[in-house]
C-alpha cells in the first residue's frame, strides 16, 4: 500500500514539473536559452 502511494506522489509531482516546463516555454522562457538572445540567435522565442 505505501507504494502505491509514494508511486502516486511522485507521479503527481513528475506532472506538475512537466506542466510547469510546458507554461514556461510557451512563454517564452527556456532552460536551453536563458533568455539571452545574444547566445542562441532568437529561436527560443
Amino acid at each position: 500500500m505505501g507504494t502505491v502511494v509514494t508511486g502516486l506522489v511522485l507521479a503527481g509531482i513528475v506532472a506538475l514539473v512537466i506542466r510547469s516546463m510546458v507554461r514556461d516555454r510557451k512563454n517564452g522562457k527556456s532552460i536551453r536559452c536563458g533568455g539571452d538572445c545574444r547566445h542562441c540567435g532568437g529561436h527560443c522565442h
